[in-house]
């Protein structure tokens, strides 16, 4: 069991377990993490659970089919349970326990930020990972 929580703590979830965990690059990670690119877990739709607060997510979708979810108490960015994806993308830094995974690739790293350099040896995409990206609407 893996849990984690938003940085006022009034998000909570679980999941039973992380199945991959991903680096994304494209710019709307870069600018909702305010970092140089995102690093979500991955976890199965019945294996996740909010146990706290999930009337205080609001919802923002960023480009067709994908949704992203920040806790409205402290903006802090949070799982979104959307099930027209293939797993639940669990932003990483929200994670309270060691997932028992470490990351396996990078997607969009055609976007990736031109200051930032990838220096490990995990394949890479320039956009989705085949298979994962999100249903259109």
């Amino acid at each position: 069991m893996v849990h984690g929580s938003c940085l006022c703590g009034g998000v909570r979830f679980e999941a039973d377990d992380i199945a991959i965990m991903t680096h994304c690059h494209c710019s709307m990670c870069r600018k909702a993490l305010g970092a140089a690119f995102g690093t979500f877990a991955h976890t199965e739709h019945d294996k996740f659970r909010y146990v706290e607060g999930e009337d205080r997510i609001a919802r923002y979708e960023s480009s067709a089919g994908n949704q992203r979810g920040f806790c409205r108490t402290c903006g802090s960015s949070v799982p979104v349970q959307d099930r027209t994806r293939p797993s639940v993308p669990i932003p990483a830094g929200t994670l309270d326990d060691d997932p028992g995974v470490r990351p396996v690739l990078h997607i969009f790293t055609g976007s990736k930020a031109p200051w930032w350099s990838i220096d490990d040896e995990l394949p890479q995409f320039e956009e989705w990972t085949p298979g994962y990206q999100p249903a259109r609407r």
